[in-house]
């Protein structure tokens, strides 16, 4: 295992998040105190608890797994197709690393940027309400693993990015809705039938969800099928980068 690659790679990348720091810093503090102006002040007078909680309480973890996940597939997705886009990334596919290496130094270091940001929003958060992490060990394990796949899944779609253009179409066309629609604001259960049925088809219900019940011990689906589906979601990405590694499509060619 080459660790000297894997930290220059890793270094250099948290060294671009060092140099923005105010504005990698301010821009989820600045949401996060709006989320809390729009929705806890108009939405929650009018709903002021869901399942005995809070709502303002209620919305934190949904805040901060819409965050972490845009924030892991963007900064995973920049960071790789920035060196295709000047065409800097033969020096590291020439460098004595192998794929597993390259990915883990990139991974690695937008995943550290969005646990960073995650922890900044809980501090945030508790300037306004009342937060309770019953669960903190599962609350920590859920907030890695959920960076951690959501910046291979950012990586792959910098390994297929046409343009920067392309880089922002999935997080804005489809993980936003599929956050906003996967119960961050709202339990399901408020849902009629029939929406409910078809909530369950949005994998990222399932991770607010896995997220909320570490904080207050309620959630819309099982903690097991949470788990289990961060782990689908993971594998599903790690083999996806492996074979296209190993084709060098995109890459390579």
């Amino acid at each position: 295992m080459n660790w000297y690659g894997i930290k220059s790679i890793f270094i250099h990348e948290l060294d671009r998040f060092r140099r923005t720091i105010f504005q990698s810093l301010a821009s989820p503090i600045i949401t996060t105190s709006l989320y809390f102006v729009v929705f806890g002040s108009a939405i929650g007078s009018r709903i002021t608890e869901i399942d005995g909680i809070n709502y303002g309480s209620y919305i934190v973890p949904g805040m901060i797994m819409l965050t972490i996940l845009t924030q892991a597939i963007s900064n995973a997705s920049f960071a790789f197709y920035f060196p295709r886009f000047t065409n800097t990334i033969y020096e590291i596919l020439a460098a004595p690393l192998s794929s597993f290496e390259i990915v883990l130094g990139f991974v690695g270091a937008a995943a550290t940027k969005s646990i960073i940001i995650g922890c900044v929003i809980i501090i945030t958060a508790g300037f306004f309400v009342d937060i309770e992490i019953e669960h903190p060990f599962l609350m920590i394990f859920f907030l890695i693993l959920t960076s951690i796949t959501f910046a291979l899944f950012g990586f792959i779609i910098g390994m297929y990015a046409d343009n920067f253009e392309g880089l922002q179409i999935i997080p804005i066309l489809v993980i936003t809705p599929l956050v906003f629609l996967g119960g961050s604001f709202y339990s399901i259960n408020m849902l009629p039938e029939f929406w409910q049925k078809v909530s369950l088809l949005n994998p990222v219900l399932y991770l607010i969800s896995g997220f909320r019940y570490s904080f207050y011990e309620v959630s819309d689906v099982s903690l097991f099928t949470s788990i289990l589906t961060i782990f689908v979601i993971l594998i599903s990405c790690i083999s996806f980068i492996t074979i296209t590694f190993a084709r060098g499509y995109k890459i390579k060619n």
